[in-house]
């Protein structure tokens, strides 16, 4: 069983943002990249344990993205994955991206693509649903739990109040979450070996945009703290009741 699993680099949660030309461009200028989390502690870590306990052959990566996203998907081949794959694209449409991961996947026959949830810059969630539809397979979302066996899939997801078990056959598509599996820490011996490992540059496929980002706006500056003693009850309630309005 070959697995595919997508990597997206996404900002630091501690870098500062920015932006620029008059607040249509993000500013990089400054950001250090990171995995995005949901790929790398979910998908691929689960990805990894399938191919340690023998259930899967390869784990091979890709990314959409330009030659600055190699430094990220370097350190997921770090964590263990077989080989990796750039499509050179700068595309952020959820719809463009997941077909050029498409064009892709379905040349080379992968089993199972795992996807993270959601990427922590953008959230669209989007990217799992519209690839599987794109190869014409079925997918299964916000999934916290994943075994394969005899080439079926069964899948524990969460719904409201409580969870769901849902199996179905490959090739599947499932986007992963919380509880999927434990973050690891690549090792030095995994660092190394990295930078020998395959990385392919692919070139992006003629695909139509369907979305484009107009503009971005930085969240309000938080207020400064006010503080209340013990005998000041009345401006507090006040406070909360005119200014906060939560009561």
């Amino acid at each position: 069983m070959k697995i595919l699993v997508c990597i997206s680099p996404v900002p630091d949660t501690t870098t500062k943002i920015a932006f620029s030309d008059n607040n249509t461009q993000f500013s990089t200028q400054g950001v250090t990249m990171v995995i995005n989390p949901y790929d790398e502690w979910y998908a691929l870590v689960r990805a990894l344990e399938l191919k340690e306990s023998g259930t899967a052959s390869a784990v091979h990566l890709i990314t959409v993205g330009r030659a600055d996203a190699e430094a990220v998907i370097r350190k997921a081949l770090a964590l263990g994955g077989d080989e990796a794959i750039r499509i050179d694209s700068d595309s952020k449409d959820p719809y463009a991206i997941a077909a050029q991961i498409a064009a892709y996947a379905q040349s080379e026959q992968y089993d199972l693509i795992l996807t993270g949830k959601e990427t922590t810059d953008y959230n669209n969630a989007a990217v799992g649903a519209i690839l599987a539809d794109q190869m014409d397979v079925n997918y299964i979302g916000f999934a916290s739990k994943l075994d394969v066996a005899a080439g079926t899939a069964t899948v524990t997801r969460e719904i409201d109040g409580g969870e769901e078990v849902v199996s179905g056959p490959l090739p599947l598509v499932v986007s992963c979450q919380k509880g999927m599996a434990e973050a690891r820490i690549p090792n030095m011996r995994g660092i190394m070996a990295a930078r020998t490992k395959p990385l392919k540059v692919v070139a992006a496929s003629d695909v139509a945009e369907l979305s484009n980002i107009v503009s971005y706006e930085l969240p309000a500056a938080k207020t400064g703290v006010r503080m209340f003693t013990i005998d000041q009850m009345d401006e507090l309630v006040a406070a909360l009741h005119n200014e906060a309005k939560v009561i």
